[in-house]
């Protein structure tokens, strides 16, 4: 947690519903690679050789093992989840494979617990429906970010309950917090929104998105 940070009460809680986690993967993964979700996503962002990116809420490590051998030596993949579980299964994948630019971050529904000006790329995929804080996740998730960082997020066209978040909220929800959005792009599975932190506001004056 960052010192002088804001403190999660600070923030208003999402006015929808936020789903529960249920599964550490989102779906089969050679399904995924079938339709080169994660290729498209690491394209669209300029995710590259000797960047640090943070995989937030990694779950089983679809991206991780994904990121590991783009970012290179050079580079590093931060694997962060709040489920204590999922990091350690996890942890067991990354040390099989051989991968040695993988570290672990065990972070919490308000904060991602990511080292200070770090960050090239975050990566939210399939799971922002399940932050049961986004407001002062996202906010705290900024000091983690270098300047002219990106952060991607990969959901489903559907309502929170049902594991989806409509781009429209979603892009509400980032806006409240001082995030500008880049672009959409439809998937195979749902879309990616990219933003960039842009100004943020005083935590008073941020209002809960309405669906």
């Amino acid at each position: 947690m960052v010192a002088g940070a804001p403190q999660p009460s600070a923030f208003p809680a999402p006015e929808r519903p936020v789903a529960g986690i249920v599964s550490p993967a989102w779906d089969n993964e050679s399904r995924r690679d079938d339709g080169r979700e994660a290729a498209r996503v690491i394209a669209a962002l300029g995710i590259g050789p000797g960047q640090t990116v943070a995989d937030i809420g990694a779950g089983t490590g679809y991206y991780t093992v994904r990121l590991s051998p783009v970012v290179g030596p050079e580079g590093e993949v931060i694997a962060q989840d709040i489920m204590p579980e999922y990091l350690r299964d996890l942890e067991v994948r990354v040390a099989a494979a051989g991968l040695e630019n993988v570290s672990f971050v065990r972070g919490t529904e308000a904060d991602p617990m990511l080292p200070a000006s770090r960050i090239d790329t975050a990566l939210m995929i399939h799971m922002y429906h399940e932050i049961g804080q986004p407001y002062a996740l996202l906010t705290r998730l900024r000091s983690a970010l270098k300047p002219g960082a990106k952060l991607g997020i990969v959901d489903l066209e559907r309502e929170p309950l049902y594991h989806g978040m409509p781009r429209t909220l979603l892009v509400c929800e980032l806006k409240a917090v001082g995030y500008d959005l880049v672009s959409i792009t439809d998937l195979t599975s749902g879309y990616l929104a990219i933003f960039t932190p842009g100004t943020p506001p005083p935590p008073a004056t941020v209002k809960a998105c309405r669906r």
